[in-house]
């Protein structure tokens, strides 16, 4: 089921890029949230979105909101890749594939008949308020996009 605007958005407990663990709770009454999340680690279109999203930092801030990116990488390959591009905001494992299908933002076979990888996040962006809830939803069936 997709999620919509004026969902409560599902809570998450997940390691980081820093193997630290992250709650949507942490945020709650605090910040609003920017949920992104993206296929895999070191590819090109998730690349050029998320080193967009780390030179417009500054605007994410300036609207009270913490920048979190999301992918069924494990942490330590999502460590490296922050470490390359010096990616400052968290990037969350969701090595289990729950969170994923949590938010409708999961394939279950990622470019079939090329790939074939069954279970990756889908191109996705949530705007969670300080509430929990969800003010922005949009799941993209095309990666590429």
């Amino acid at each position: 089921m997709a999620l919509k605007i004026g969902d409560k958005a599902p809570q998450f407990t997940l390691k980081s890029n820093s193997l630290e663990d992250v709650s949507l709770k942490d945020f709650k009454g605090k910040n609003n949230v920017v949920l992104l999340f993206f296929p895999l680690v070191n590819t090109s279109v998730c690349e050029k979105e998320l080193c967009s999203t780390r030179d417009g930092l500054s605007h994410y801030s300036d609207l009270n909101a913490q920048v979190i990116a999301i992918s069924v990488d494990s942490p330590f390959a999502q460590k490296l890749w922050t470490e390359k591009h010096k990616f400052n905001f968290p990037l969350l494992s969701d090595f289990n594939k729950e969170v994923s299908k949590a938010y409708g933002a999961f394939y279950d076979n990622f470019l079939p008949g090329k790939f074939d990888f069954l279970g990756v996040a889908k191109r996705s962006a949530f705007v969670i308020d300080k509430a929990g809830v969800i003010k922005y939803a949009e799941v993209l069936e095309n990666a590429g996009d």
